[in-house]
């Protein structure tokens, strides 16, 4: 008996009805497998204190050619520059620079100086000295001028123009600090020449002291050129609100008062520390931040005692890296 074969075409089609139908149990079984999905390690109810932020630090140590000829003294001067995070509690067990003298690992060995002014800024107002505006004495710039030429004889009188107490006594201290006993300064201001909407620089002149970057770099050569063998380290601003016309708070890392937000002087602020080789301690996104900043501010700017504290203690983390993880 003759075998029955089918047409061609026959088999062809059957083929060809089996591939699809094959292809179409396959999508079906890997789209009910993607809409299952995977389970989810994801706790809802936990709750941590890191950041998903990675800070931008950067600590380069002091050339060793830079001592060459220098005495050291078996001990650690630190002399801090800036404004209110520094001059807030000045004197008392919760100021900054006091917090920071305590958590040193050798706090017998360390004596810091507080060289902060209230309401002071980084850049100046005038980039010659007006009689009209006297807070220029005590911006960065003017001040350093004063501390590498020892004349203090404006910022003095300046001083006396104040109404807070504090400032005749803390010109007092660096006039007559030795600054042949001083290893490290350490520069930390606030935000405010941001909120004052001072220029965060000048392309055609990197040394103008009316902008934000400008002051700093002038401040910070003047120091290596006069006192090579004292190490620098900078303590960028941390995140604050600014306050409109109609009186409501802005985040500052959105809000463009005409020369960038605060992530732009952040930025800069960067540039300038890295150009001087210097170090710089990211404290916008690696210690105060949009995250919790309820928990270490008492206002849109100024900090309570725990703001002060993270701040101490993130300097020391920074600057004493051996001596704090051998503790």
């Amino acid at each position: 008996m003759e075998e029955k074969k089918f047409p061609i075409a026959v088999v062809m089609h059957v083929t060809l009805i089996a591939a699809i139908v094959i292809i179409f149990i396959v999508c079906a079984y890997k789209l009910y497998k993607w809409n299952k999905g995977v389970p989810s390690d994801y706790d809802p109810n936990y709750i941590t204190t890191d950041f998903d932020i990675e800070a931008l630090d950067s600590i380069i140590p002091l050339a060793p050619d830079k001592l060459e000829g220098h005495t050291d003294d078996g001990l650690t001067t630190i002399l801090c520059l800036g404004n209110d995070p520094l001059s807030k509690e000045k004197g008392q067990e919760n100021g900054l620079a006091e917090m920071i003298a305590a958590g040193v690992p050798e706090p017998e060995k360390t004596t810091i100086y507080n060289g902060s002014f209230t309401g002071s800024t980084i850049s100046a107002a005038y980039a010659n000295y007006n009689d009209g505006y006297w807070m220029d004495s005590f911006s960065l710039s003017y001040l350093t001028r004063a501390i590498c030429s020892r004349d203090f004889t404006q910022t003095l009188t300046s001083a006396y123009y104040s109404y807070d107490p504090d400032f005749v006594p803390t010109v007092e201290m660096l006039e007559n600090l030795d600054m042949n006993t001083v290893d490290m300064i350490c520069i930390m201001y606030d935000a405010i020449d941001y909120i004052e909407r001072r220029p965060s620089d000048d392309p055609n002149d990197p040394y103008s002291i009316v902008t934000y970057t400008g002051a700093l770099r002038t401040a910070i050569e003047d120091i290596q050129e006069t006192y090579p063998f004292i190490r620098i380290v900078v303590m960028s601003h941390t995140f604050c609100f600014s306050i409109n016309d109609e009186g409501n708070f802005q985040n500052g890392d959105r809000s463009d008062l005409g020369h960038g937000t605060l992530s732009h002087y952040l930025q800069k602020e960067l540039d300038v520390t890295g150009d001087c080789s210097v170090s710089w301690i990211d404290n916008f996104y690696g210690t105060i931040n949009e995250d919790n900043y309820r928990d270490y501010m008492v206002d849109y700017i100024h900090f309570n005692d725990e703001g002060r504290k993270f701040l101490a203690n993130r300097f020391i983390e920074c600057m004493f890296p051996d001596k704090t993880k051998s503790e």
